[in-house]
């Protein structure tokens, strides 16, 4: 993607893994996005911060005009 290109948002809609059925807009149609959910830490150090991570991969555009993302189980 050019830098000096402004592109517009677009509605996606995320398939499978734990974010399905969600809906996020998009700029540029990322080729993946990166989803994470905090996890709680028991016993850390001081800030220590943990997250789920989950990849969802575009797959093109749905019957509705959103994008669409597939859930990447393989992705760390």
């Amino acid at each position: 993607m050019d830098a000096d290109t402004v592109t517009a948002p677009e509605l996606a809609r995320l398939g499978g893994g734990p974010a399905d059925g969600t809906r996020v807009w998009v700029v540029g149609r990322a080729p993946v996005l990166q989803l994470s959910y905090p996890c709680e830490v028991a016993n850390g150090p001081g800030a220590a911060r943990v997250d789920a991570l989950y990849i969802y991969r575009l797959d093109g555009i749905a019957g509705d005009g959103l994008l669409r993302y597939g859930y990447d189980g393989a992705s760390p």
